[in-house]
């Protein structure tokens, strides 16, 4: 039986020296861990130091941290400095984010960022608006710069036709949507035809395929000049809001007999006698409601004379009209039709325009026609 050395003693060494150091002496410290082992770092810690250096989902950063941060005080774990930083950029996050919402800085990112994936935020144009288009009105635009309608431009919107929703119909289909809309507002936009210049012509901004997908869904028809190279000068808007009264009721009641006059059949009064007949009919009647209507304003005394000149042409013409509507052959037909034609543009109708401050020069025949074109947004 040994008898152990007393307290503070020395164990005795056997003759290999001292015996090894037991693993089940070591030491722990005050979480358990055993003194000298490998510390991990804190996971936690680490993914709120990431998302408060991306400022990405902040909240989940500052919430990471705190986890973070109570798991390393509890497991001895090492990466506090981490979850600190983590905790305090995610902070700063939350509160430029609150900043942003709060100021509409964010609103207004995304809406660039919208306009820049779109790529025609720029080909958002209003009727009455003039512009520039760095690539002409011919082809793909794809971007265009609004400037003063005062000075020199590349075009001017007269009207905006909007296309409804579903899938993109094709250019093809888009293109005759334009050529039947554009060609019937432009008169409600540049009421005077006699005021448009002979070298203008309309062209239309059409949704692509692409600009579609983002909801692009307005055809801009547009006034440009017939020369691609060439520029318009000043505004060619003469409607209600550049117009006066009187002469917005003396150009409504000229268009209109235009807008009949246009309806006149391809096919020859030999080829198509019963079309042409019904025609006749319909100019008849239109001259009479406008007729009425020239009657039944009020008009300034020095433009009262001229214009009664006008309606009683008119009323002329109309009888030749009412003839022309049941002549039993061509040969009548053509004689009450050339007849009736020669009050159109004639020297009444140019007194008038001068008694009341409009164009007196009448277009030549095909002037006020124009060509048209098309470029893709």
């Amino acid at each position: 039986m040994s008898i152990p050395p007393p307290p503070g003693s020395q164990q005795p060494q056997g003759p290999y020296g001292p015996p090894p150091w037991h693993q089940g002496a070591q030491g722990y410290g005050p979480t358990g861990r055993p003194y000298g082992a490998p510390v991990s770092v804190n996971a936690l810690a680490v993914a709120a130091l990431a998302l408060g250096v991306l400022c990405f989902l902040p909240a989940a950063g500052l919430v990471l941290g705190l986890i973070a941060l109570w798991q390393i005080r509890r497991n001895g774990q090492s990466g506090r400095g981490l979850a600190i930083a983590g905790a305090v950029l995610s902070s700063v996050g939350i509160a430029l984010w609150a900043v942003a919402l709060s100021t509409g800085v964010l609103s207004e990112a995304w809406e660039g960022f919208k306009d820049g994936a779109q790529g025609n935020e720029s080909l958002s144009l209003e009727k009455g608006d003039c512009f520039d288009a760095p690539g002409g009105l011919e082809g793909d635009t794809y971007d265009v710069d609004r400037v003063s309608c005062a000075g020199r431009h590349d075009g001017e919107v007269f009207a905006v036709v909007t296309l409804p929703g579903g899938a993109f119909p094709g250019d093809a289909e888009i293109t005759d949507i334009a050529d039947e809309r554009c060609y019937a507002l432009q008169d409600q936009y540049a009421m005077d035809s006699w005021a448009m210049p002979a070298d203008v012509d309309v062209y239309y901004l059409m949704p692509s395929r692409d600009s579609w997908r983002y909801g692009d869904r307005a055809i801009s028809c547009v006034f440009g000049h017939g020369d691609a190279k060439g520029k318009l000068t000043g505004s060619l808007r003469g409607d209600p809001t550049t117009l006066g009264t009187d002469q917005v009721v003396f150009l409504s009641a000229a268009n209109a007999v235009d807008a009949a006059l246009y309806e006149e059949p391809e096919d020859t009064a030999e080829d198509d006698l019963a079309g042409h007949r019904a025609w006749a009919t319909q100019v008849h009647d239109v001259l009479g409601e406008q007729i009425e209507a020239l009657r039944g304003h009020s008009w300034p005394s020095g433009a009262q004379k001229p214009v009664a000149d006008l309606v009683k042409d008119m009323e002329d013409a109309r009888e030749q009209w009412a003839k022309a509507s049941t002549a039993g052959d061509p040969d009548t037909y053509y004689t009450h039709y050339d007849k009736a034609y020669a009050y159109v543009d004639g020297p009444a109708t140019v007194t008038a325009r001068k008694a009341l401050g409009l164009a007196t020069a009448p277009p030549t025949p095909g002037e006020t026609e124009g060509g048209n074109s098309e470029a893709e947004v």
